[in-house]
């Protein structure tokens, strides 16, 4: 039996159906891991941006001795969402301040302040201040049309992903909070930039709520509101477009539109369907076996012309199996159907709908970092304050926080692009084995590979991944957590250093006391040895002298310790102003790369299509 049982999963059907189920498993997974590590990296930008935001401000904050203010007002609205069916969006906004009087001769600039040009709430409520310099920038979308728009008034904004992004920027000072302030908005916008995406791949329900959006400020050196993830087999998330209900997605396929239900949902029955498959392909494998054996034993039987009831009932066996096989054959057949429907009308229409969504998404990610990249420009204009002021204990919390959320940044950037990979390897491992019906030749199976647009678009899709520079963007996160990591490491040894010179001080303390005490009792010299001649070893001068050699000591240890605080705080800027152009750079660069990626990947999709449009109607 056991013989039987290994020949059976020999034969290249049957192993040929196992694989196909084994990548179909990995498939389950891959979409559960990468619905899951885009959700936390769109967290990680959230917490990252609240870290940066509260290390800022208690670096300001203990130079001045002022109470933390409420460093978290309420955002401002997000801009309208994205149709998911449409290829651009755009938001205008107007202000009904007078427009700016004629810039005056130019001062000397110290900073620029950017005017959000997404936000209504934040552009209407700009001031227009006289002797002030107005300057006006452009950032241009990598979709951008050829045809260059002039860009709109300093009161007026808009964007779309044919025209370029105006930024208009003022010239005016501003502290590190305001600047850490401005970039914090533009992690909040990145973060929201995944939400429709978010919707496809049905991420899972958010139990607590972001405090953020409650206006509550975070404590230093606490756990930034975790989020608690509940995973149900295929859950569904109303907060995302009503995923309760099944989705409609208007792919044109074929010249029709097609419905396409939850994608956990389709994903999760075609592994089903495998699993049955595999087993009904198993089955005719056995049945075609013991009908080899019997259709052998009947064979000789009439060659030998054995006993006629043995004969008779030998071919009845026969018969039997070969009509469980015909059986076994239409079950195989209407499984193969029941995938192929799935695939076709189901998988690709989310598949299609999946490549938009990382489309938008990078391409509101790359407008986001590209405005950051700008902003934090503005560090290079602050200079250290010299301050003797040793790094509070809330300093010294948040440091290690924004290090702790900058770690978890770095691993969200890692692990998204790598359940990516793991997902379109898996899904595309199981196209290779799936694209043709049980049975059909070589030939055939060749040509269907080749024709199918799900299998172009999985193939074009598994290339893009391989060509993303996501190590180079990785190592720039990287390379902002050494720089921190540095600033925590020189915050713990300005503490060990005020810890040697705290203690130094308190010997000190005592030793004085001692003297005074000795002092009060036997006045400034104890006694003199007449009888030598000469002044003996006085125990009071002898404690003179040591807490003499003390003072100077501990007032060596107190200079150290204020260089160690001067030199925290210049490392803290310098670390800054170096750190934050470069990690903001390679996320430009690599959010860049993938709107070219997934671009190319969609218009493989179109492409396709086209080619089978005119193949069905030319004759043959």
């Amino acid at each position: 039996m056991g013989c039987c049982y290994s020949r059976v999963e020999r034969e290249e059907t049957v192993s040929r159906c196992k694989a196909r189920k084994r990548y179909m498993k990995q498939f389950v997974k891959a979409r559960q891991a990468f619905a899951a590590s885009h959700a936390l990296y769109l967290r990680s930008l959230r917490t990252t941006g609240s870290a940066l935001l509260q290390f800022a401000a208690a670096e300001i904050l203990h130079h001045h001795h002022l109470p933390p203010p409420q460093l978290f007002p309420s955002p401002p609205p997000p801009p309208p969402p994205m149709s998911p069916n449409s290829d651009t969006w755009t938001t205008t906004t107007t202000s009904t301040a007078l427009p700016p009087p004629p810039p005056p001769p130019p001062e000397a600039s110290s900073g620029w302040d950017f005017w959000d040009p997404f936000v209504a709430s934040s552009s209407s409520s700009i001031p227009v201040r006289e002797e002030e310099e107005w300057e006006e920038t452009t950032v241009t979308s990598p979709a951008a049309s050829a045809a260059r728009v002039a860009p709109p008034p300093p009161v007026v904004s808009g964007f779309s992903k044919e025209s370029e992004l105006a930024v208009v920027v003022s010239t005016k000072s501003k502290d590190l909070v305001e600047i850490i302030k401005e970039l914090d908005e533009y992690f909040l916008r990145a973060a929201d930039a995944g939400a429709h995406l978010s919707s496809v791949l049905e991420v899972p329900t958010c139990v607590v709520p972001d405090q953020r959006s409650t206006g509550k400020v975070y404590e230093y050196g606490k756990s930034l509101s975790p989020l608690l993830w509940t995973w149900g087999s295929c859950h569904r998330l109303d907060g995302f477009g009503k995923l309760g209900e099944e989705v409609m997605v208007g792919s044109n396929i074929g010249g029709g539109d097609f419905i396409s239900g939850s994608h956990c949902s389709t994903v999760e029955k075609l592994y089903a369907w495998e699993k049955k498959l595999y087993l009904e392909v198993k089955s005719v494998e056995t049945l075609k076996m013991e009908h080899e054996k019997r259709a052998e034993q009947l064979r000789k039987l009439e060659l030998n012309r054995g006993d006629y009831v043995k004969t008779e009932k030998m071919k009845k066996e026969v018969e039997k199996l070969e009509s469980r096989m015909m059986v076994a054959s239409q079950a195989i057949e209407s499984t193969s159907s029941e995938i192929v429907k799935l695939r076709e009308f189901e998988l690709y229409p989310q598949l299609v709908e999946l490549v938009k969504g990382l489309m938008g998404m990078w391409r509101s990610l790359y407008e986001c970092h590209h405005v950051q990249t700008h902003i934090v420009k503005q560090l290079k204009y602050l200079n250290a304050v010299p301050s003797t002021d040793p790094t509070s204990e809330i300093h010294r919390q948040s440091t290690l926080q924004l290090e702790l959320e900058i770690q978890k940044w770095h691993l969200g950037f890692c692990n998204l692009v790598k359940a990516q990979r793991d997902y379109v390897q898996s899904l595309t491992g199981w196209l290779r084995l799936s694209l043709f019906h049980i049975g059909n030749s070589p030939l055939s199976k060749s040509r269907e590979r080749e024709e199918s647009a799900i299998y172009s678009l999985c193939e074009e899709w598994h290339l893009a991944m391989d060509r993303v520079p996501d190590k180079v963007a990785s190592e720039g996160i990287k390379s902002f957590l050494i720089v921190i990591h540095a600033i925590v490491v020189q915050q713990g040894d300005e503490q060990k250093q005020k810890k040697r010179s705290e203690s130094t001080f308190k010997e000190l303390e005592k030793r004085v006391s001692e003297l005074r005490s000795l002092e009060s009792k036997h006045g400034q010299f104890s006694f003199v040895d007449a009888s030598r001649g000469a002044r003996s070893k006085d125990p009071i001068v002898v404690k003179r002298e040591k807490v003499e050699s003390l003072r100077v000591k501990a007032e060596e240890e107190k200079a150290k310790h204020e260089k160690s605080v001067s030199q925290t705080r210049g490392m803290t800027l310098n670390n800054l102003q170096m750190g934050l152009p470069h990690v903001f750079e390679t996320l430009t660069s690599f959010a860049n790369v993938c709107i070219h990626a997934f671009e190319t990947v969609s218009n493989q999709a179109s492409n396709t299509h086209e080619v089978h449009d005119v193949k069905r109607i030319l004759p043959n």
